[in-house]
């Protein structure tokens, strides 16, 4: 076999090769969207981006050879994320202004809240951590299971009233993502032995050489001796699930030189290793090798269960968001009322002034009262605008369009009591958030997590022990070196041949490969042990640690849990009997302002105590109006503690997952207002 025959066809083989990637480029290069040609006569915005539903896809599953066999080499292309509007919200707005029911700002919230925009990403990152796993990596990147915290505003469950600071509330990280679960973060999690690439690893080496050396001994046979070398080595690694390590060699050299002390000149050298090593002792058995891909598949479940608790965190608080509108809506109605009021009592004060039948110091008093009440409409009427500025923020991805910016929030719903509380033993409702509750699904699945993991750490305070066996051979040929000839050499010289050799072609090199011409094969042990051992110890107790810290934290969850329920349970009580408190209170406000002012026509009372009957009737309308916010608010916390929100609101979870409502949900104890007409668009979809 002669160098240009080896050369023509490794020119070959690049030929291939280029033509394999030319489709690839080119697919690439089709993938790459078009850029936008700029006319000078253009004088036009371009027409805003229409919005897109979230498209879901499975990362779990890498790329495969076919049909393109360059396309597990070429990176995945994840489409830009979505900042406009769904729809919606443009079908909701009428007049300059949105007309916005409870339903509709849930529906808003699914499709447009940044929170769960966010949070839809982690699914994905889940799966890539699957994939990642599968290969045979030895070390999992991890995902944020925490709830994304950035909508101002409506304070959101638990104890103490802010958002994820209730049950399975987590460490903040960068941008408001929580780190952990149940607000603990494993930092052994995923370790124990050495993982070797379940993807088959193929490597390969083609060299080409010339050395020219000057002899320095009377052995060298030649002044100088040259050398041309041509390798080609491949090798192909791969591990297996139960601790068994794949090892094939395969290596080829084409050597020529001037040399008369070779026999073969040019001379084929071919040598190939099947070996095969099984661990004993660290890392045997599929526990310690699949732990990586199960711990994957939980984290999995619980992105699947923390996207849920997502969803429960922003629909609550874009309820509470919605109550606190309400109130500041009907705040603002009251405190209008009450001004026309102190300013016709004003009035009718001045006249009666002007024609001496009243002293003029009652005008006075009145016009303290109209300013405390203009003072009071001014406050009323700020918080409302902060109320829909929070209200807009919350159910939008972007507040650039000045319309939207400057559009009034009018609530088309209003609170609905139901006529008698329905009685649930408390121990039921306790039972109905030990199965719902996410955080405490969230802390089973983890808990699955640290058990593997210490069971696989458990493993790597053994010691190294591998049984490997492996078989080889060689082989070697080529054509007859001249210069080996004694016939050749005058006088003849040491080591040479007196007659020809028959050549040897590389078929029958590669013969030599298997017949056990020249083999190699064999057995043996490896053992590997580590004095003393501290790091695997330190490793081990670790892990333990974080596991029994990890059952404690699961137990206190439970205990927040119960008693989450039974403190929500007492607010609806509370707030119920608020309500009937304050209607009570409103009721009397009427009746004792109606009589004042029938003394006051009689010339039995004054103007400043109908004005202060009046502002006590004003005082009890928004009493009433916050005990019956609180009271919504209270059963909304109900639902929150016994995780059955999703459920009692119909919200459909897989159009949460894709950001587009299909099926609208459906809020419990709301009733239409019946002072304002909701817009055509909110009508739910049957």
């Amino acid at each position: 076999m002669s160098l240009s025959w080896l050369k023509c066809n490794f020119l070959r083989f690049v030929a291939v090769i280029l033509a394999a990637a030319m489709p690839a480029t080119m697919y690439a290069q089709d993938a790459q969207p078009a850029p936008a040609q700029a006319t000078s006569s253009q004088t036009t915005l371009p027409a805003a981006p229409s919005h897109q539903r979230f498209e879901i896809q499975n990362y779990s599953k890498g790329k495969s050879h076919f049909p393109n066999p360059l396309a597990p080499y070429t990176a995945r292309q994840i489409a830009q994320p979505d900042l406009t509007n769904s729809p919606r919200l443009s079908q909701l707005m009428r007049d300059g202004k949105i007309y916005l029911s409870m339903d509709d700002a849930v529906a808003l919230a699914l499709e447009n809240n940044l929170d769960i925009a966010i949070q839809r990403y982690n699914t994905g990152i889940a799966d890539t951590d699957v994939l990642r796993a599968k290969s045979g990596a030895n070390q999992i990147l991890g995902v944020n299971f925490g709830t994304v915290q950035n909508t101002p505003g409506g304070g959101v469950g638990g104890l103490s009233g802010s958002v994820g600071s209730g049950t399975g509330g987590t460490n903040a990280a960068a941008g408001g993502i929580g780190a952990g679960t149940s607000g603990l973060v494993s930092s052994s999690q995923g370790l124990g032995p050495i993982i070797t690439s379940f993807d088959p690893i193929l490597t390969g080496t083609i060299q080409f050489d010339h050395n020219n050396v000057i002899a320095n001994n009377i052995f060298a046979g030649a002044a100088t001796s040259r050398q041309a070398t041509t390798t080609s080595n491949f090798n192909y690694q791969q591990g297996l699930h139960s601790g068994t390590d794949i090892l094939v060699g395969f290596n080829n050299s084409r050597v020529g030189t001037n040399s008369s002390f070779n026999t073969y000149s040019p001379s084929l050298n071919s040598s190939f290793q099947f070996r095969l090593t099984q661990h004993l002792l660290q890392g045997f058995g599929f526990a310690p090798n699949d732990r990586l891909i199960r711990i994957t598949k939980n984290n999995r479940e619980i992105s699947d269960v923390a996207f849920r608790l997502q969803v429960v965190t922003t629909v609550d608080q874009i309820e509470n968001l919605y109550w606190n509108l309400v109130f500041a809506y009907e705040n603002v109605r009251v405190a209008q009322e009450s001004l026309a009021f102190a300013q016709k009592t004003l009035s009718d004060n001045q006249k009666q002034v002007q024609i001496g039948s009243l002293a003029p110091i009652e005008v006075v008093r009145a016009q303290n009262t109209v300013a405390a009440d203009q003072q009071s409409l001014i406050q009323a009427q700020t918080n409302l605008d902060l109320q829909q500025l929070l209200m807009k923020n919350a159910l939008s991805r972007s507040l650039q369009d000045p319309t939207l910016a400057t559009a009034a929030v009018i609530p088309t719903t209003t609170m609905a009591l139901p006529s008698q509380e329905p009685v649930v033993p408390t121990e039921d409702l306790i039972n109905q958030a030990l199965q719902h509750r996410a955080e405490l699904a969230e802390s089973r699945i983890d808990m699955a997590n640290r058990d593997i993991s210490t069971k696989a750490i458990r493993n790597s305070l053994l010691p190294s022990l591998d049984l490997f066996a492996y078989y080889g051979g060689s082989g070697l040929g080529g054509s007859q070196n001249p210069g080996n000839l004694c016939a050749n050499q005058n006088p003849p010289g040491f080591g040479c041949s007196p007659s020809a050799v028959s050549g040897v072609g590389y078929t029958s090199t590669l013969s030599q490969l298997i017949d056990s011409t020249a083999s190699d094969k064999g057995m043996g042990v490896t053992l590997t042990i580590p004095l003393r051992n501290r790091a695997a110890q330190a490793l081990a107790t670790r892990s333990q640690l974080e596991y029994r810290q990890a059952q404690m934290r699961l137990q206190q969850v439970e205990n927040q849990v119960r008693i989450e329920v039974r403190n929500a349970q007492f607010a609806v009580t509370q707030n119920r009997a608020a309500v009937q408190s304050a209607q009570a209170a409103v009721e009397l406000a009427k009746q004792s302002l109606d009589a004042e002012q029938k003394k006051f026509n009689l010339g039995a009372s004054t103007s400043t105590l109908v004005l202060q009957n009046q502002s006590g009737l004003a005082t009890a309308e928004s009493n009433l109006v916050s005990a019956m916010a609180a009271y919504e608010k209270a059963q909304l916390e109900l639902d929150r503690a016994t995780g059955l929100l999703i459920e009692h609101a119909g919200i459909d979870m897989s159009d949460a997952e894709k950001g587009e409502v299909t099926h609208m949900p459906k809020i419990p104890f709301v009733a239409p207002r019946s002072d304002v007409q909701a817009a055509p668009a909110t009508q739910p979809q049957q």
